[in-house]
């Protein structure tokens, strides 16, 4: 297959190429990721990045391919992953040092599914077939990266088609299955292109984008239940949540957004709002319950039972009611546990450990019967980004409710992109979501992910909105992601068997 690619003839090659060779792809990722900061033309901006990718890479050997694909990712997730510094500036005395080493172990370290990724397909496929190879090994990494050491499946490209039409591949497919069909695109468009229809492939992506965008534009679901519910936003800032000043501020103007205007359905307070432990909270919960004037709150609070804590959401039905608790069941690494904490005491790392891993994981189904908004999949902050966790348990939520705390992520990327992953959940379900958090952005998405109201950043206040009605279960959520797992294992399986077939037959040849 003709192609295009960065690789000079043989001899010496100057240092500007070196230097090309090395930043080339490192902008090939940053422009990818801007993807998700393109709200209009997101999946076309995605599928341009794919192309270009598939266009340049060294075909050469497999260890140039992964090294490409690593600075390729470098690239995307440096971008994507920019907001990862702010929470080391909370205290920039004590962490602030330790911000961009952050970045740059993050970035580099998930870079490295793209490496596994650019460097099979090209060991499987050689230099001729790489590029056909790319949607199937690019998925599978994405797929392994939102679940090795826990996952963090945050930013999957896909996440750029949220807002446009074409989203609605998420309710097809999932967030995975979208990235896979638009790899596919891409790599049709890169093969038309080197055979020469430099006018057909580009409009073959086109069509099938345009298509892909005019099958999405069905109704919203624009019908509500007809219960209102509030969001509370009191806009703590991290630096001062937890400071014992600052904590009755944050609490009396929650109340007050609480007891604010006319008495609604259901009242949400965001992630840790309540600033007691549960078993001594009696005094904060009684006003709240007073302030909501009979309506059910659920709030995020943390509480303590037989020596462990857990960040939980309760539900308070009356002054000395809590009607129902859901502890968060899958923990922040390295900011509410430490993975493998059991191999780091014996070096002698026990108070890191300490430190750090001060939560456990719940073990509930995390439902939570809610009068207003019924059967609620409770989802505290983190537990939002996994597609899987929306399919705990046999029973269908009829609404997804997460409580957040995104003070932790800054004023820009961080809690936009937390919205977006919000709105590919609700896309991906056919679930409405209602979404609080501390800082914002608190939004009620319906259950076609398209945002009905919110709130916006950094500002104190509360929402009031018609709570959405769900809608038939989508065919990914019947489904899950095991159909495109099982195609994806069965496709490197056989890949990787005619790769060592040929090579067999090659040593067999050259005897």
């Amino acid at each position: 297959m003709a192609r295009f690619s960065l690789r000079t003839p043989a001899g010496s090659v100057p240092f500007w190429i070196k230097v090309a060779r090395v930043i080339a792809p490192v902008l090939l990722g940053l422009f990818l990721a801007r993807a998700h900061d393109d709200t209009i033309f997101g999946p076309f901006h995605i599928l341009i990045g794919l192309i270009l990718i598939l266009m340049l890479m060294p075909l050469d050997r497999p260890k140039k391919m992964a090294l490409f694909g690593w600075l390729v990712g470098l690239g995307y997730f440096g971008w994507t992953l920019r907001w990862i510094v702010e929470p080391f500036l909370v205290d920039v005395a004590r962490h602030g040092w330790m911000a961009p080493f952050a970045i740059a172990l993050m970035a580099g370290g998930l870079a490295l599914f793209w490496a596994a990724a650019f460097g099979v397909a090209r060991r499987i496929g050689g230099q001729s077939g790489a590029v056909l190879w790319m949607p199937v090994t690019l998925t599978a990494a994405e797929l392994a990266r939102g679940h090795v050491f826990s996952g963090f499946p945050w930013g999957i490209p896909s996440y750029a088609l949220v807002g446009t039409g074409a989203d609605v591949w998420l309710a097809w497919v999932g967030s995975y299955g979208a990235l896979f069909v638009l790899s596919v695109v891409a790599v049709a468009v890169v093969y038309g292109l080197t055979r020469g229809w430099l006018i057909a492939a580009p409009v073959i992506g086109a069509v099938v984008l345009v298509t892909m965008s005019l099958v999405g534009l069905t109704p919203l679901a624009s019908a509500t239940t007809g219960q209102t519910v509030r969001l509370i936003q009191p806009n703590a800032p991290q630096h001062q949540k937890w400071d014992r000043d600052w904590m009755p501020v944050f609490f009396d103007r929650a109340i007050a957004q609480t007891g604010a205007g006319d008495a609604v359905d259901v009242v949400i307070w965001p992630e840790t709002s309540v600033p007691a432990v549960l078993d001594y909270a009696d005094p904060w919960l009684e006003q709240m319950s007073l302030a909501a004037r009979g309506a059910p709150v659920v709030a995020g609070i943390q509480r303590r039972d037989q020596g462990e804590y857990f960040n939980s959401a309760i539900l308070i039905e009356g002054p000395s009611t809590v009607a129902a608790i859901s502890d968060k069941a899958h923990l922040v690494p390295f900011g509410e546990y430490i993975p493998l904490a059991w191999l780091l005491e014996p070096l002698g790392l026990g108070t890191l450990v300490e430190q750090v891993a001060g939560f456990s994981p719940g073990t509930g189904d995390g439902l939570m019967e809610v009068d207003g908004l019924g059967t609620a999949r409770v989802l505290i902050c983190y537990e939002g980004i996994f597609p899987e966790d929306m399919q705990r348990g046999e029973v269908r939520a009829d609404i997804l409710l997460i409580i957040t705390n995104d003070a932790w992520f800054g004023n820009n990327a961080g809690p936009r992109q937390h919205l977006v992953q919000a709105q590919a959940r609700a896309i991906e379900q056919g679930l409405p979501v209602v979404r609080a958090a501390n800082t914002g952005i608190s939004a009620v998405i319906d259950a076609r992910g398209r945002i009905v109201a919110s709130l916006a950043l950094n500002t104190a206040g509360y929402l009031d909105a018609m709570v959405p009605a769900p809608l038939p279960p989508t065919l990914y959520a019947r489904i899950g992601d095991w159909p495109l797992v099982v195609l994806l294992i069965v496709a490197l399986a056989a890949g990787v068997a005619q790769a060592r077939r040929n090579k067999i037959d090659a040593g067999t040849s050259r005897g």
